[in-house]
């Protein structure tokens, strides 16, 4: 089977662990040229050393500052030889606590990250592609918040129920510029950040067992097919939509 993204460049921003790494790592063994994005060189490059093919590039960036998001962007996509696709993974979490025992400040710092953080990195990249022949951008959100609620996350719910949400409304911005904007809501994946404070990997396990339907975590590769699907030509006339990854817990 010929590979899908021979030829186009893509940029993956927290692409240094996770998520965002088994993004990059599914992107390159598809013929993609990736560009990875993230706070810490020492994981990107880690990153970068899994990937397959050659032509790949990383810059250091922090998302929370527009200026230096916008920079990166623009000179790896320069590096690479233009932007076809940009997956938005970087993101953070809180440890569950009731509303009334979060700090506005703490609040605010997740907001900063997961709500303008993702803007930033948007818009930089809707800049990129409208220079160049348009191309797809994939947000990642969360089924806890942007579709169903979870005690003891009002800070982080909200914060992703706005990624979802500015998603959805860009995408109807930008889609006669050629511009295909989608996102992906991954409920309990197999990340660190899936874990809750001092849990092991048996007990992370029985608790995603009691409320998934499925029984079971999602896989890192699952997630990374998703994206692969979504930023493919196979789903050309999906737009805007928000791809629930979670086993069936939010049904």
């Amino acid at each position: 089977m010929t590979p899908r993204f021979i030829d186009q460049q893509v940029l993956v921003v927290g692409g240094g662990s996770g998520l965002g790494r088994a993004v990059a790592i599914a992107f390159a063994a598809e013929g993609a040229k990736v560009g990875l994005i993230g706070r810490t060189e020492e994981t990107l490059r880690e990153s970068l050393a899994a990937l397959a093919g050659d032509g790949h590039a990383l810059l250091t960036a922090d998302i929370t500052n527009a200026a230096e998001i916008s920079t990166a962007v623009a000179e790896l996509s320069e590096t690479l030889g233009g932007l076809d696709v940009a997956v938005n993974t970087a993101g953070a979490l809180l440890q569950p606590a009731p509303f009334g025992d979060v700090a506005a400040e703490q609040a605010a710092a997740l907001f900063n990250t997961n709500v303008l953080g993702t803007w930033n990195a948007m818009s930089a990249e809707v800049q990129q592609l409208r220079r160049g022949h348009g191309g797809v951008i994939i947000n990642f959100s969360s089924t806890i918040g942007a579709h169903r609620t979870v005690p003891g996350f009002a800070a982080y719910g909200a914060s992703k129920a706005a990624v979802s949400a500015m998603s959805r409304a860009a995408a109807l911005d930008h889609i006669r510029e050629g511009i295909r904007i989608a996102v992906i809501s991954p409920g309990a994946s197999d990340t660190e950040m899936s874990f809750r404070s001092g849990e092991s990997s048996d007990d992370r396990a029985a608790r995603v067992a009691k409320t998934n339907p499925l029984g079971r975590i999602g896989s890192l590769q699952e997630i990374a097919a998703a994206t692969l699907f979504l930023a493919s030509e196979d789903s050309a006339f999906t737009v805007g939509a928000d791809f629930v990854l979670d086993g069936g817990t939010s049904a």
